[in-house]
């Protein structure tokens, strides 16, 4: 019994093939509607995707499991920031920064950050634009990168505050046609000689800003302060927590760390900010979620359209294929097949159509990867999900023309014409 299914149903598969290839135009004018419909859906979802999963690459690329100490607040941004209340905070010191690792247990590392934006000259070449970044010990076990040639700042760097800098890869392209020939070359900072120690790997673009590696120099905080106004230079610490340890434990000790550093009293709101960088990435992923349900908005009109076009297509192919219904039934086929055999077919209607629309969206991820500074890929639950929603569509298209079939008197249908 379950072969003589089996052969009903392929049977009837080819027969769908023959018709859709026979009816070109009709078939073409049915799928459309399903096409365009997958186009929307899984092309708002994979642009949205991958840019959320940039952006989300980039945020975490600012420390995983970090907390950003400043005055400022790095989120509930927009008209009711209330940035008069965060402007008179004092600012982070670094003379903290070895305060709150003795006193906060779940801190592993912590650094002080203070950075301004400035010219680097070599030899009358002038690069403009390009981020100071004042760092103290730690800085690279928090916010790791790496270096292609020459080193790292060392220990005696820091202590000493030589005037020694590591440079981004723009940087040593542009002033010295390569990172090689960057190395021990003598640059000026703000009037003063700087010696170049080490090159970072290129980071590429980001859109979100962060750090920007590339077009930036990296030098001790001793020597930084000499080139900078520290209180103009937006300083913060940023304290990476134990392993295995929730950020929410780390941001809990850290309050009760910096209230005692400030002095506060229990009465007293914190006059400093703990930032979390999951907290953004959460704020990143409530935001995409509602661009995701503005694109399926779009894209329901298109697939009822497109449902309505394949069950008027699947009307027309039970009322040719009447007599054909009726041998079928009188040679022992039950309703059911009748029945599966015409949703199958809806559904697969919707899958040729389906199987188009992803094929647009690939060759317009593929224009858009060109396009923009980051990759738009179509992700396989996307696939899957397409391929789902097809199905889905066609059972629902094809319920009431198949049912029809399914109830179809034999002998009726077989002297239909």
């Amino acid at each position: 019994m379950f072969l003589r299914t089996l052969e009903i149903i392929g049977s009837s598969f080819k027969m769908a093939l023959q018709e859709l290839w026979k009816n070109k135009l009709r078939t073409f004018l049915s799928l459309f509607g399903i096409t365009i419909g997958i186009f929307c859906i899984i092309g708002v979802l994979t642009v949205v995707n991958s840019l959320e999963h940039n952006i989300k690459n980039e945020v975490n690329s600012l420390g995983s499991n970090t907390i950003y100490i400043d005055k400022w607040e790095y989120t509930g941004g927009g008209q009711d920031y209330p940035w008069w209340k965060f402007v008179n905070r004092p600012s982070p010191k670094y003379s903290e920064v070895e305060q709150i690792k003795e006193r906060t247990p779940s801190a592993r590392y912590a650094t002080f950050r203070i950075t301004t934006r400035d010219v680097v000259e070599y030899r009358g070449s002038i690069l403009s634009n390009i981020n100071y970044y004042g760092i103290s010990e730690d800085f690279d076990d928090i916010q790791p990168f790496e270096i292609v040639e020459g080193r790292y700042l060392n220990d005696f760097d820091f202590d000493q505050g030589l005037p020694v800098v590591v440079v981004g890869w723009d940087v040593a392209e542009k002033l010295f046609a390569g990172p090689q020939q960057a190395i021990d070359k003598e640059v000026v900072l703000r009037g003063k000689n700087a010696r170049i120690i080490g090159v970072m790997k290129k980071q590429g673009k980001q859109m979100i800003g962060g750090w920007d590696f590339d077009q930036s120099i990296i030098l001790a905080y001793r020597f930084a302060r000499t080139l900078m106004n520290e209180l103009r230079t937006d300083p913060l610490i940023m304290v990476q927590g134990q392993e295995n340890l929730s950020s929410k434990v780390l941001k809990d000790e850290l309050t009760g760390t910096m209230r005692a550093l400030h002095k506060l009293s229990p009465t007293k709101e914190d006059d400093f900010a703990l930032n979390d960088i999951n907290d953004l990435t959460k704020e990143i992923t409530d935001a995409f979620s509602a661009i995701n349900i503005g694109g399926w908005a779009i894209a329901a009109l298109s697939l009822v359209v497109g449902m309505f076009g394949v069950a008027n297509i699947m009307f027309v192919t039970v009322r040719e294929r009447t007599s054909q219904i009726g041998l079928k039934m009188a040679v022992g086929a039950k309703r059911r097949i009748i029945l599966i055999e015409f949703l199958l077919e809806s559904a697969f209607l919707c899958i040729i159509g389906g199987l188009i629309g992803l094929l647009l969206v690939f060759v317009m991820s593929q224009i858009l990867t060109s396009m923009l500074s980051f990759p738009v890929f179509i992700s396989t639950n996307n696939m899957i999900l397409a391929v789902a929603i097809c199905i889905i569509v066609g059972v629902l298209a094809g319920l009431i023309p198949a049912s029809q079939a399914a109830r179809m008197d034999p002998v009726v249908a077989i002297r239909s014409k």
